[in-house]
């Protein structure tokens, strides 16, 4: 057994990747909980500023950042890309609290039929309340369309610590593991220093 070094402003991780390979038995969408009942709302090629805004205010507490990275164009190149799919979770004030993102694209080594859940989380203070189940349901609806053969989705060790739990408990395999490192996003400017408490930053 080795311990491997990670270099003063960078930040590792083990990625696990899931997957289902046959559509769930149609069951009832699970209703919004009640109290703080949420809907799902489809943005249709939306501006860069304000999917950075949502992918920001959603997955800053876990590290997420690379969309954040991008410029306007290669940004704009994926979220209006028609294959595609990006929603918005907003409350009963109209606050988008949510995210949900379906990539429908081809990769390569993948089949063509594959949808990808590239994105699917709520703001922290949303989570242990039944949300997340209702927009896994959402999601799963979403993404098994006629013809798909394969959905998928990664979490890795920076998301919330139910996260790979809730995905297995919610029809999801792990199928393979891999560690990465990148450049830590509070070293870099990306996100604030105070961004994910809960991972100390070596810089």
């Amino acid at each position: 057994m080795a311990l491997i070094p990670v270099a003063p402003g960078e930040v590792a991780t083990i990625v696990t990747t899931l997957e289902m390979r046959t559509r769930p038995r149609p069951r009832p969408l699970p209703p919004s909980p009640p109290g703080a009942p949420l809907r799902l709302e489809r943005w249709d090629r939306p501006a860069p500023d304000r999917y950075r805004a949502l992918f920001r205010r959603v997955g800053s507490p876990w590290l997420w950042f690379s969309r954040l990275t991008m410029d306007d164009g290669a940004l704009t190149a994926i979220v209006h890309d028609p294959q595609v799919e990006i929603f918005a979770a907003v409350d009963a004030r109209g606050v988008e609290v949510g995210m949900l993102e379906l990539d429908r694209r081809r990769r390569v080594g993948q089949p063509a039929a594959a949808c990808e859940l590239s994105y699917l989380g709520l703001v922290p203070e949303l989570t242990g309340r039944g949300h997340g189940r209702w927009l896994m349901g959402h999601a799963l609806a979403l993404a098994w369309t006629p013809g798909t053969s394969r959905v998928w989705v990664h979490t890795c060790t920076l998301d919330h610590p139910s996260a790979l739990g809730f995905y297995r408990a919610s029809g999801f395999v792990a199928t393979a593991r891999t560690v990465e490192t990148f450049p830590d996003p509070r070293v870099t400017g990306v996100l604030p220093p105070d961004a994910a408490p809960q991972i100390p930053m070596l810089a």
